[in-house]
């Protein structure tokens, strides 16, 4: 008899006003594996997990030998417990970009940070401080004539 092991996707369909995701072919070991790596990082019991998240600590710990499917809502569980994206949990071999925020960078990396943006996008940005600029200089003007 043999064992098939699935890989899978998934994705969220908006469907009257609720969000369902899809699940397509899973691969449940890696999961598995990338979930016990988790806890053993923080140091935690699977008897802890299992009932933080509220299911039993005989079945958390099937899911985490891999001999028990993992449904979407314990993954969202982990994953909210873990503070990871479900995508996270279960990709756990590539990182998800993390937001860049630009008003902790320097002049010199901002405008780095700009030339790596498609060209449509930097004009974007360069209307934008265009049109920043115009209005503080037509500020001042005011201001300063205002003043006379």
């Amino acid at each position: 008899m043999t064992t098939l092991k699935f890989q899978f996707v998934y994705f969220i369909v908006n469907y009257r006003q609720s969000d369902y995701i899809c699940i397509l072919n899973l691969d449940s070991m890696q999961i598995a594996q990338n979930i016990k790596k988790l806890r053993e990082e923080k140091g935690l019991l699977q008897k802890e997990i299992a009932i933080t998240i509220g299911i039993h600590p005989s079945n958390y710990s099937k899911m985490e030998k891999g001999e028990r499917e993992f449904n979407i809502e314990v993954l969202d569980k982990l994953a909210k417990f873990f503070n990871l994206s479900i995508d996270e949990l279960v990709h756990s071999d590539y990182k998800v970009p993390k937001e860049v925020k630009v008003e902790d960078k320097t002049a010199t990396e901002k405008v780095h940070l700009i030339s790596q943006l498609e060209e449509e996008d930097k004009q974007a940005v360069y209307r934008i401080i265009d049109g920043m600029l115009t209005k503080t200089k037509f500020k001042d003007f005011v201001t300063q004539n205002m003043a006379l």
